[in-house]
């Protein structure tokens, strides 16, 4: 299933929105919550968002985030210590303000990205292994988005929240990853069972039958799934 530029960017602010709506109710309390990415609050999770979203809004706050992170990462790889930035020069921000910071840099985000000549999102750029060189289409267009639907998932598991999921939207995210991921390994298909679930590629004998969301959990190193290898699609 081929994803296109417009297609993604209806995502994105899909994605943006239904963060906003779990966030609007979640009392002050749970934001302290620790979720499944190894050290990181409710809060840090969001504080993280809204510095992803800020950095994609703006090439300068892009590079201004990249220059402290470079100066701060010693051994870490970059986008940890750029994260770490993120989190740390929020960490003053009332809960409710820091929710209201986060949907007013993700429409900034959302219409930067959208307004992304062609020529600028064919550019190519060296990514950890196995991507390697990738453009910075996919980075703004998928990689975004992935991470802001992936985070969700995150706060979901943390609060006891229901995830709201629909075929067109986290199918559509979770498909794209799926098919990604038949691509690197040389998997001809496989089903993906749940709300959102469906046989992706061709009908293999023996093909790996796994939950849907699972399935994208697994792929970012957040769960274990036999067959399934974190860090082959970038989340």
């Amino acid at each position: 299933m081929k994803v296109n530029h417009q297609r993604w960017m209806e995502l994105a602010a899909e994605e943006y929105r239904r963060l906003n709506a779990l966030l609007a109710d979640l009392p002050e309390d749970e934001w302290e919550t620790p979720t499944d990415c190894t050290g990181w609050t409710v809060r840090d999770v969001v504080a993280h968002l809204s510095g992803a979203a800020a950095a994609t809004a703006s090439v300068r706050e892009q590079l201004r985030q990249q220059r402290i992170g470079g100066r701060e990462k010693g051994e870490r790889l970059q986008i940890d210590a750029v994260n770490d930035v993120q989190i740390r020069e929020r960490q003053e921000l009332a809960p409710a303000a820091l929710r209201e910071q986060l949907v007013r840099n993700a429409d900034r985000s959302v219409r930067a990205r959208k307004r992304t000549p062609a020529w600028v999102r064919a550019l190519r750029f060296g990514f950890p292994p196995p991507v390697g060189r990738a453009s910075l289409g996919y980075l703004n267009d998928v990689v975004y988005t992935r991470d802001a639907w992936m985070h969700r998932v995150d706060l979901c598991r943390a609060t006891g929240r229901p995830l709201e999921l629909s075929t067109e939207h986290d199918g559509a995210i979770i498909t794209e990853a799926a098919e990604e991921w038949m691509g690197r390994t040389g998997t001809p298909g496989l089903t993906l069972t749940g709300p959102v679930g469906g046989a992706v590629g061709a009908p293999a004998e023996h093909a790996l039958t796994v939950d849907a969301v699972e399935f994208a959990r697994a792929l970012s190193g957040r769960g274990q799934v036999d067959g399934v290898a974190a860090d082959l699609v970038l989340f």
